[in-house]
């Protein structure tokens, strides 16, 4: 809860700290890769072969159709933007999604993180900027059912039915070091903490640990 109270603190602090003075604005789109991690949270799912078929099961009990579900991890592709409305205050928005499918069990998820972050900048140098980010967002969980049919032995096809999906609100906190390498042209390493309510229902944690790296081009005044 501690983590809760900051990561509120600091979004509501960037959004009413920003001084009256004149705007030196600055705005930039960037494209991220990286990944995110959380653990299993031990349970297991009974395959369609079972009569309890995607329904839950015990592991380890000698069920030959209970599958385990498995821990967050991965590649993830991200999309975002910043308008720094002066030198050291603005605001931001980020989308980060696994792109490929992995197995969950007999099932197959994709994850995506999105959410839209007050952004304090307490170095702001010609090639270097420390961005320090807290907001709020969504978290949702997709989940899919591969099924493969043949026609005898001429015609198979592969078909992959939706069979739900799990979201959550989500707390953001982010710290990155934004390096450029031309005078528009930036690299950022970035690491997030992302707080998720009931995301035990699904993965091992509430809390999901990030990193990436983001490319990007900043337009206007620095």
């Amino acid at each position: 809860m501690r983590l809760t109270w900051c990561s509120l603190a600091l979004a509501v602090a960037t959004i009413y700290s920003i001084p009256v003075a004149k705007a030196q604005s600055a705005f930039d789109l960037n494209i991220g890769f990286g990944s995110a991690h959380v653990g299993s949270n031990g349970a297991g799912i009974d395959n369609a072969n079972s009569v309890n078929a995607f329904g839950s099961c015990i592991l380890n009990t000698g069920d030959p159709n209970c599958q385990a579900t498995p821990s967050l991890g991965g590649f993830f592709l991200g999309f975002g933007g910043d308008l720094m409305l002066t030198k050291r205050y603005g605001f931001g928005a980020e989308f980060n999604v696994k792109p490929g499918k992995s197995d969950y069990g007999p099932l197959q998820y994709r994850e995506l993180f999105y959410d839209f972050n007050g952004i304090v900048a307490p170095v702001n140098l010609k090639r270097v900027v420390v961005e320090l980010q807290g907001g709020i967002g969504g978290a949702r969980t997709s989940f899919s059912f591969t099924q493969n049919a043949c026609v005898g032995t001429a015609v198979c096809s592969t078909q992959s039915e939706p069979v739900g999906n799990a979201s959550h609100f989500q707390l953001h906190v982010g710290v990155g070091v934004q390096l450029f390498v031309t005078q528009h042209i930036f690299i950022r390493p970035q690491f997030d903490y992302r707080y998720v309510p009931g995301l035990t229902d699904q993965f091992g944690s509430n809390s999901v640990t990030a990193g990436m790296v983001w490319v990007g081009y900043n337009w206007g005044d620095r």
